[in-house]
């Protein structure tokens, strides 16, 4: 009952407040990637087949050979198939992998903490995450991985208590989910629970080798039908079961490589100027830095503040004051270390976003309310300080999202530093205008992207649908050349021909030279504003 609670409180609550922040708008590359994995598991197919004039369609985080496909893990792919297929929207599956997060989490700390206070990390997962973070407000990711390390995590106590084969299920479900989701950090999650694991199984537990044998058939069983699948997804998209997701587009595309203790690869030659601005003028810029001494520090340093300030927001900083006591204290010994093991490795990434944390996210729940426990029990001069922090931590929690929900009818500017949270500047809108304008006229059209010299490369628009021959828009890249795509023109000759200027305030389309257009004089020729709405973009 507890966990559809929690549950329901995030579904139901982020849809009550859906007038006021609405349904996103897709807006860096990530989450375009995720949307055409969504679009093509809902379409039945694991990937799609190389278009014939994929170099106009070249895209961020997009594979293009041995087939079209997103390059990350299927896992968030899935969930949004979920949403699209049964709801209509993928961001409906977000919001489903939202509401079951904060019920793992939940779950996950009924194995570590009293009832009571898990309840309350549920509810407080729900204020923090499941309403107004960008694990709900966009298409990125993270609750997934959440939710497998909740499993992980949340099994592990269970295991060592009683060894049931259902906790050793949830277990391998937990890891499976990590493994298509976020397999990296997931390993530095699964690594110290297996030590645990054996550890438990030759010194501690008083069951027969021959019973915790016939106890994992199952759970072993379920890992290896899940790496059977996920090798098979790989073979379909990627030709190789051995082949991982992120591989071919990093070696395609990227110069910098993931984690620090790597050396760069030779530039590649890039298509289009854009491309070469992300991965070189940025991240091949920023991996370098990092690998410093002073730059790895001022690095380490942003991390830890960003984890920090995603986990704990303003609210719930008071109760890191006990720290000292946590690591201290034996109920969480495991988890402090295992979440020292955690950051360790997550130090060698060259980058990291708030959803790299998430396979130990309740971990850091854990950590966090047993934290809260101990300032519950501050009574400096006998006086009750401690209790009334405690108290007033939720309310502050339930005020700040107050504040947050009233946002935009007080014309109350938030952003997304350093709160964390989804902030209210307005992203993704001007895109989605300027689709919306074109999927309005009659018949299939074809927008062709023409970016000034001085384009911000994460605001990217070629993203495409996974069938582009049948889609009512089709984004193309304009050579930077300027030079006249004919052949491009001569393959989609039955589609009107737009050229689309994302840098022009408004953003402009205009009939491409050329190209088979409505009239110079049709009305609907010119810049698109930006409306409040994407139905209302009109000249």
């Amino acid at each position: 009952m507890t966990l559809t609670i929690v549950g329901c409180s995030a579904f139901f609550g982020r849809l009550l407040i859906l007038p006021l922040i609405p349904i996103p708008q897709p807006f860096i590359h990530d989450e375009f990637s995720y949307l055409l994995a969504a679009d093509t598991f809902a379409s039945g197919r694991l990937t799609n087949p190389t278009h014939p004039l994929w170099v106009y369609f070249e895209s961020f985080h997009i594979t293009q050979l041995p087939t079209y496909m997103s390059m990350y893990f299927p896992a968030q792919g899935i969930i949004m198939a979920a949403g699209k297929v049964f709801m209509g929207h993928p961001w409906f599956g977000v919001l489903l992998s939202s509401a079951l997060m904060c019920s793992a989490i939940c779950w996950m700390l009924q194995g570590w903490l009293p009832p009571g206070w898990a309840l309350l990390g549920g509810m407080l997962a729900v204020l923090r995450l499941g309403l107004f973070s960008y694990w709900v407000n966009s298409y990125y990711g993270g609750a997934m991985a959440a939710i497998g390390g909740s499993l992980v995590l949340g099994a592990l106590p269970r295991i060592l208590r009683a060894a049931k084969i259902r906790d050793g299920l949830l277990m391998s479900v937990g890891i499976a989910i990590l493994a298509n989701s976020r397999p990296y950090e997931g390993v530095l999650v699964c690594i110290p629970v297996l030590i645990a694991l054996v550890w438990w199984a030759v010194r501690k537990t008083s069951l027969s080798h021959r019973t915790l044998l016939r106890r994992a058939i199952a759970p072993a069983a379920l890992l290896l039908s899940a790496a059977v699948c996920t090798g098979y997804y790989n073979y379909r998209v990627f030709g190789s079961p051995f082949t991982l997701c992120y591989q071919i587009n990093r070696a395609t595309y990227a110069s910098a490589p993931v984690f620090l203790w790597q050396s760069p690869r030779p530039e590649p030659v890039y298509r289009y100027h854009v491309m070469h601005d992300f991965y070189t003028n940025w991240e091949l810029r920023e991996f370098r830095t990092a690998q410093t001494f002073d730059g790895f520090l001022d690095a380490t340093a942003k991390k830890l503040g960003v984890v920090v300030l995603f986990v704990c927001g303003i609210a719930l900083l008071a109760p890191l004051t006990m720290a000292p006591r946590v690591l201290r204290d034996r109920r969480t010994r495991f988890l402090v270390w295992a979440g020292a093991a955690f950051g360790v490795g997550l130090s060698g990434n060259a980058w990291l976003s708030p959803h790299y944390i998430a396979p130990f996210l309740a971990g850091f729940y854990v950590l966090l309310l047993q934290a809260m426990r101990h300032l519950r029990q501050w009574r400096p001069s006998g006086q009750p300080f401690g209790p009334a922090l405690v108290r007033i931590i939720p309310v502050t929690c339930l005020l700040l999202g107050a504040l947050r929900v009233g946002a935009a009818p007080l014309n109350i500017a938030i952003s997304r530093w350093p709160t964390m949270w989804y902030g209210t500047e307005p992203l993704g809108l001007p895109r989605a205008h300027v689709l919306a304008k074109l999927k309005s006229y009659p018949g299939r059209q074809l927008a062709i992207v023409r970016y000034s010299p001085q384009h911000e490369p994460f605001d990217d628009w070629v993203y495409n649908s996974a069938d582009i021959d049948n889609s009512k828009v089709v984004w193309a890249r304009e050579p930077d050349s300027k030079r006249v795509p004919a052949d491009l023109l001569h393959y989609f000759h039955d589609r009107e021909v737009w050229l689309v200027e994302p840098d022009a305030n408004p953003p402009r389309i205009s009939p491409y030279p050329s190209g088979r257009t409505i009239s110079d004089d049709d009305p609907r020729t010119g810049p698109c504003p930006v409306p409040d709405e994407p139905s209302e973009c009109t000249n």
